[in-house]
């Protein structure tokens, strides 16, 4: 079984996109549609803007969906799994057809503007510790009683992304590397994604995906709260919800994949960061991105 995956906010380049705009027919209707949509020319953006114009989060956000589900499309992908990475499960939403490009782009925007708006409210930040065992930065996490600090992205084994206050996750950070990290590397982000302190981000994206319409998928989506397979409309909608206040268990949907029967994983979207996290979390595992 094929197992295709999408990336998240961090994959994004200047230029993304552009060959297949200027290559097929069907890639430039739709990023123009996009551009409808949005109500600004994002793919200006993403052929010629800067770097700085692109790591804005309302502009990031769509513009890795859309490389993501239009290099899908003409790619004419068949996949019998699918799993997205924080923002690129509603990547892998549309490449399953549980939600049409329309809908997955609209609630990708209101996603990132809800999630700036968020940042703005509650100043947070996010950190990768590396060289670490998972259950000992959970703990440590778990210890925080006055600041907010979350075990966020479990990426691969030896790299974890915690989330949260400034203090906290500073704080962690100093604790980590006391307890053996290798290394604890701020990112750089406006908030902290995927912490409590992303809730007024999800209440707003919540009444925003109960009112889109879903269909019933082709293949199982594995989500990142739980990193188990779903074909139910109304469970996928949950966790999407809670996906922004939630952890994204990447490791552990990797793992599942291949239990589950996953003999290649294929990474659709800008840039190859999937397939390496991938050979991580499952050394010897066949790896590869979309070509057309």
């Amino acid at each position: 079984m094929i197992a295709y995956v999408f990336p998240g906010q961090g994959a994004q380049f200047v230029g993304m996109g552009s060959t297949l705009y200027a290559n097929y027919p069907e890639a430039k209707a739709l990023f123009e549609k996009a551009n409808e949509i949005l109500g600004f020319d994002i793919t200006n953006i993403m052929f010629n803007g800067s770097d700085e114009e692109l790591k804005q989060t309302k502009v990031t956000q769509p513009a890795i969906f859309l490389h993501s589900v239009i290099l899908a499309k003409v790619a004419d992908i068949k996949p019998d799994m699918v799993a997205g990475h924080s923002l690129g499960e509603f990547s892998a939403l549309v490449a399953n057809g549980a939600l049409a490009f329309e809908d997955g782009l609209t609630l990708v925007s209101k996603r990132a503007m809800a999630m700036q708006k968020a940042c703005e409210m509650q100043p947070g930040g996010m950190a990768a510790i590396l060289g670490l065992e998972d259950e000992r930065v959970v703990a440590l996490c778990a210890a925080f009683a006055d600041d907010i600090v979350v075990a966020a992205n479990f990426n691969c084994p030896g790299q974890l992304v915690i989330s949260g206050s400034i203090s906290g996750v500073q704080t962690a950070c100093e604790r980590l590397l006391v307890l053996g990290a290798k290394r604890a590397l701020p990112l750089p982000v406006s908030g902290a994604f995927h912490s409590p302190l992303m809730e007024p981000a999800r209440v707003e994206l919540e009444a925003a995906i109960k009112n889109t319409h879903f269909n019933m998928p082709a293949c199982p989506v594995y989500q990142n709260v739980n990193a188990l397979p779903s074909t139910n409309i109304e469970e996928i909608k949950q966790n999407l919800i809670a996906q922004l206040t939630g952890s994204v268990k990447w490791t552990q949907s990797v793992r599942k994949m291949a239990e589950d029967g996953a003999v290649k994983f294929v990474e659709c979207g800008p840039g190859k960061v999937l397939q390496g996290l991938v050979g991580k979390c499952v050394p010897g595992m066949e790896t590869a991105g979309v070509v057309v």
